[in-house]
């Protein structure tokens, strides 16, 4: 195995599940056409990593490929209809059990899926856990504006989840 091979192997490993989830939110929990874009990022990813200049963080450059394709299959396929089921996503169907949580998940993801590009982005980030920091050098917004925008979108999705 190249170091190449071994590296991207390793990255591969780290990074699917991430890459996926911020997928399924682009997607509107699609899971077939997820793993359609998961593939496409991975595919950049192979083809770039000599490329890589180490400027900004591994998990900062895979997430910002991510985000361009997955903006770019949205661009691609216009709208999707929001005809998905949670159990149909392994990675929130064993985080969440009830018809209620069922319920909440997909109200919230019809509501991100209302949100802009940019915005939804954002949210998505955010709700995979990345440091707000690491969100503005993924999106080339300053970390203050990354601040204040989450901070609406959050109150623009609480809104829209209780239907307000």
């Amino acid at each position: 195995m190249t170091p190449k091979e071994k590296k991207y192997k390793e990255i591969y490993k780290e990074n699917y599940p991430k890459v996926m989830r911020l997928c399924m939110g682009y997607v509107s929990g699609n899971h077939a056409l997820a793993k359609d874009v998961v593939q496409d990022v991975f595919i950049k990813i192979w083809e770039n990593l000599e490329q890589f200049r180490n400027e900004s963080g591994i998990g900062t450059w895979i997430y910002r490929i991510t985000v361009n394709t997955c903006l770019t299959q949205l661009r691609n396929q216009k709208k999707y209809a929001n005809n998905y089921d949670v159990k149909d996503i392994p990675e929130l169907h064993e985080a969440y059990s009830g018809e209620e949580k069922h319920q909440m998940l997909v109200q919230l993801y019809t509501c991100i899926n209302k949100l802009s590009e940019t915005n939804k982005a954002i949210i998505l980030l955010e709700l995979e856990g990345l440091p707000q920091k690491q969100i503005s050098d993924i999106i080339g917004i300053k970390h203050e504006a990354i601040r204040t925008r989450i901070h609406r979108i959050k109150s623009q999705l609480t809104k829209c989840v209780n239907n307000e």
